[in-house]
């Protein structure tokens, strides 16, 4: 079987060859781009996960309204993030293409953070809802006019196969630690300062609406960092040769017309939507399995796995780079989806009442694999338009990083919206706190590992049919620079 058919076939032709000095990126712009996720992360994921304590724990809004909610918000962000793709592929100042759009849209994320929760507990059920669709679709928007923008100039920081690697395993290794900040929340919010008056029951509400104060701040100096420090390199080559426009519609159907892309896609929804659907039965498995219903304990648990999962996601990102840089992207891919298959398997043994520790092995194992597939997902997006430029004539990073997350977001809003039903079939009710049925909280613990499985096994299929070796890329520059010259 040939090489481009299958990601066991192993690609040593390139694996020695040191990146030339012109190729690097400085160490300071990898370090800026990757403090940008935090911004990403913050932006896109952090609200999802912390409605559950706040909205239903909390507020008791439906587990089937929340969800509902979030799949909105999914949904509206698919028209924002083609829009602000296509704006920012055809955008030319004198800052370039991608950091207007970085640095305006950092300052208003953060400025708008904390009015996602500005609500009333006095607010009926139907209020809360409502406003939890409008403002969360206000700022998935803004939201985007940062990220797609963000996404797009990831591909434009090298053109060489290797050093990508490297630029996402910085970016993969400083989200892990943005992403404290997101588990952080649960135990934040939790605090006894926080408690209402005459009780020992923290007031999880005046807490979120406190952090998300400092998450803005903190997403507002990120922004202005890396529109400073990172540089957009293919930008003279798009001014000295006039590239024409991108037109709207290749930003969806153009950027489908790529093979190798279609595979990538494929692989990624599969694996989002199958870790999407869980929602936050992580969470629930904490709180309700684990520590017998207990918020404020299982959210000091969420925080020390959410530690875990920052020291065993940065070990996962320079394992699978090594693997990378020896044996091939696909290959290392291959491996983190295997690996991926025995932490969820894992996950059953790893959540224990008895053994309450063992958890922190759960979130980390998950991390471990989570960190080194998104990490190589993103060095080999890079990739992909290379290839698309040789076919095209044309950079359109912001096209793909629309395109790609347009797709991926349809099937992320699939699985979010199912997450609440799903949770709702285990027969779980925050109205019971620790008096939970036991059979709910084991279909939880089943659905927890399956789902997963199930996309990692798709995406596997997917990888198969991705034909981009580090030997095909080769060719693919050497083509590139006949044609254009140098970046």
């Amino acid at each position: 079987m040939s090489e481009d058919s299958t990601p066991a076939a192993v690609d040593h032709s390139l694996s020695h060859v040191p990146i030339a000095p012109e190729d690097k990126v400085p160490v300071p712009q990898k370090i800026a781009y990757g403090l940008g996720a935090a911004n990403d992360m913050w932006g896109n994921w952090m609200y999802p996960n912390v409605v559950w304590p706040v909205f239903n724990i909390f507020l008791q809004v439906n587990p089937a309204l929340v969800s509902l909610a979030l799949m909105i918000n999914r949904l509206v962000d698919l028209c924002s993030d083609p829009f602000f793709g296509w704006w920012s592929d055809n955008t030319r100042t004198r800052w370039g293409r991608r950091r207007p759009f970085i640095l305006v849209g950092s300052i208003l994320a953060g400025l708008g953070f904390p009015m996602l929760f500005m609500v009333s507990p006095d607010w009926s059920e139907r209020s809360i809802f409502l406003y939890m669709i409008i403002s969360s679709g206000i700022y998935i928007t803004i939201v985007s006019s940062f990220n797609m923008p963000y996404q797009s100039l990831g591909n434009e920081l090298t053109p060489d196969y290797n050093e990508r690697t490297n630029v996402f395993a910085y970016k993969g290794a400083i989200q892990k630690i943005g992403e404290v900040g997101t588990f952080f929340a649960a135990t934040f919010i939790t605090l006894s300062i926080f408690n209402r008056p005459g009780t020992d029951e923290p007031d999880i509400l005046r807490g979120m609406q406190v952090y998300a104060v400092i998450i803005g701040g903190l997403m507002i100096l990120v922004g202005v960092v890396v529109f400073l420090v990172v540089k957009e390199r293919y930008y003279s080559k798009i001014i000295e040769q006039k590239q024409e426009k991108v037109a709207i519609w290749d930003t969806l159907w153009g950027a489908l017309k790529c093979r190798p892309f279609r595979a990538q896609l494929a692989m990624a929804l599969a694996y989002g939507l199958g870790t999407s659907m869980l929602g936050s039965l992580g969470y629930y498995m904490t709180i309700y399995y684990v520590c017998g219903g207990d918020v404020a304990l299982g959210s000091k648990w969420n925080l020390g796995m959410g530690l875990s999962s920052m020291v065993f996601g940065l070990l996962g990102v320079p394992t699978f780079a090594l693997v990378s840089r020896h044996f091939g992207k696909r290959f290392a891919m291959a491996a983190v989806q295997i690996a991926g298959v025995a932490a969820f398997l894992g996950s059953w043994f790893f959540y224990n009442p008895n053994i309450p520790w063992l958890q922190l092995f759960a979130s980390g194992s998950i991390a471990f694999t989570q960190g080194g597939f998104w990490m190589l997902y993103g060095a080999i997006g890079a990739d992909v338009i290379d290839y698309d430029e040789l076919e095209t004539g044309k950079r359109r990073e912001g096209a793909f990083a629309a395109c790609g997350t347009y797709i991926m977001k349809v099937g992320l809003a699939m699985g979010i919206g199912l997450s609440g039903v799903i949770l709702a079939s285990t027969g779980f009710d925050a109205a019971l706190g620790a008096d939970q049925d036991p059979d709910a909280i084991t279909r939880i613990r089943i659905y927890f590992m399956v789902f997963p499985i199930g996309g990692l096994a798709l995406a596997f299929i997917s990888l198969m049919l991705f034909g981009l070796s580090r030997e095909k890329m080769g060719a693919i520059r050497s083509e590139l620079e006949a044609k254009r010259g140098k970046v």
